[in-house]
């Protein structure tokens, strides 16, 4: 009986490519892979193939089709988040979904670090360290255990975020449609205005979605305190670049830490050294002293990328045995 084949798109050799050859031996899957992205015109890459394996890009209702129609039934994201899948078509079409999380912590110490780099201002010193400069005036920082960090959002990484936060010393407030108590033993449950008005940094741990957009937003902004520290390690789309770079102009957002930013699929992760960049509002906020920026890689760790490697391709094997399949969305 011949192995089940899955078309890889996006497989990084320098960091995948090891993960993939041990897996789908293990897991008896043929893995066919490209580099590139999936679009309209290589889609003719995965016919055949009933499971296709992708990352962060977008997947259409036009590209769905063209899939289903060489036979894809399965599709899954070496990502925890899925919001960049058209899942209605896919379900309109028959084409099962699913995600790859991986262990909270890698996410949550990035967190950390991100608040700490605000707070005791690292891109200036690092700027200013680089030029010879090694005056302290206006480097003055915060310590965390003086500070009330609200979490916004308790799954498993703001949930893990509490835990870690609490060895610090700081007061902890959580916001959450769906509470849980692990957090609660380490965070005190507000509202989310309470939150906003009470907390010296706020860190987003939401998924994107109609509800979340923009969340973060100028009306938001007018209940935080003056200087308050944002960090989003979440999604781009949870907070409005405009309110946001309003509010670094006026003074009321003190420093910003950005894993991700609105409008990042074309960007994050290719080399777009030369280019120019559509993309002006993140021109604009890597240019602020006060804003630390990275290209959406709190995931990676080595722990991280085995497991959305092994969980991609496990949970096809599943699925071709007829088994329960956790990761399906």
């Amino acid at each position: 009986m011949k192995n089940e084949k899955m078309m890889v798109y996006n497989l990084r050799e320098f960091d995948e490519r090891e993960f993939f050859d041990k897996y789908s031996s293990q897991y008896g899957i043929d893995i066919i892979s490209t580099s590139e992205t999936p679009t309209p015109e290589n889609a003719y890459l995965a016919e055949g193939c009933k499971y296709i394996n992708i990352i962060t890009t977008p997947v259409n209702r036009e590209l769905l089709e063209i899939f289903r129609s060489q036979g894809t039934e399965y599709l899954v994201t070496r990502t925890i988040g899925y919001d960049h899948i058209d899942a209605a078509a896919a379900k309109e079409l028959g084409i099962r979904i699913a995600n790859t999380p991986y262990g909270p912590d890698g996410v949550a110490e990035y967190t950390i670090m991100l608040m700490l780099m605000c707070i005791r201002k690292m891109k200036s010193i690092n700027n200013r360290f680089i030029s010879q400069d090694y005056t302290l005036k206006g480097l003055i920082g915060r310590e965390l255990s003086d500070m009330t960090v609200g979490i916004i959002g308790t799954g498993r990484i703001g949930t893990r975020l509490a835990e870690m936060l609490s060895g610090f010393g700081c007061r902890i407030l959580a916001s959450s449609p769906h509470p849980n108590e692990k957090a609660a033993a380490y965070a005190e449950y507000v509202t989310l205005d309470k939150l906003y008005e009470s907390s010296d940094i706020i860190t987003l741990h939401a998924p994107a979605n109609a509800e979340t957009k923009y969340m973060i937003s100028s009306e938001a902004l007018s209940f935080m305190k003056d200087g308050v520290v944002l960090i989003n390690t979440a999604r781009g789309a949870l907070i409005d670049s405009s309110a946001l770079i309003s509010g670094l102009d006026s003074g009321k957002i003190g420093a910003a830490g950005l894993d991700v930013v609105e409008d990042e699929s074309e960007l994050f992760y290719y080399d777009r050294r030369g280019d120019v960049l559509r993309n002006k509002n993140m021109y604009l906020l890597s240019s602020y002293p006060n804003v630390c920026i990275t290209h959406h890689m709190a995931f990676y760790t080595k722990q991280a990328v085995e497991t959305m490697v092994r969980d991609s391709i496990a949970g096809a094997a599943l699925n071709i045995a007829g088994k329960e399949n956790p990761w399906l969305v």
